[in-house]
């Protein structure tokens, strides 16, 4: 099974990147390849925050993931679930540690490619390794730089 983990420090406390990067309703700003963003829902037990959410690309395809934050550790685990296609398998972790002052973020994902899907598995690694390493240097330069900032929308304490 593939796997793509990439880092980066980002010079901001590591629960502020945490609040930051799983407001899904920022993604359209943070990611600049997602069109809508919208959570279907959202539940909250103690620690942990679970969002079933909605993302739709600039293409206009759309598909169904959840994510659940552990509020304390500062963890997010997350898997699309439909369409799964062009996977049979995504599950990806994302985990923020404190880092000379900053906080290192590190994505993993874990994937397994649909059989007809006809690109090879090497070139979707590669493509998604580079994605993910656009999008933590966009993530990065919007939250130093202050242009991703102020109260989170929807954020459980």
């Amino acid at each position: 099974m593939p796997q793509i983990s990439h880092s980066v420090d980002i010079a901001r406390p590591p629960a502020e990147v945490f609040a930051l990067t799983n407001d899904i309703d920022r993604w359209r700003v943070l990611f600049d390849e997602y069109q809508d963003s919208e959570v279907l829902t959202r539940e909250e037990a103690g620690r942990f925050t679970k969002l079933v959410f909605r993302l739709r690309n600039q293409e206009g395809a759309s598909w169904q993931s959840w994510r659940l934050l552990d509020h304390q550790d500062l963890v997010a685990v997350a898997q699309r679930q439909d369409p799964l296609y062009p996977f049979r398998f995504m599950h990806l972790t994302w985990t923020y540690q404190e880092q000379d002052g900053g906080t290192r973020m590190t994505w993993t994902q874990d994937f397994e490619l649909d059989p007809a899907f006809e690109v090879p598995t090497e070139t979707v690694v590669e493509r998604m390794d580079a994605h993910g390493r656009k999008n933590q240097q966009r993530i990065k330069k919007l939250i130093e730089s202050g242009t991703v900032t102020g109260p989170v929308v929807g954020a459980a304490g």
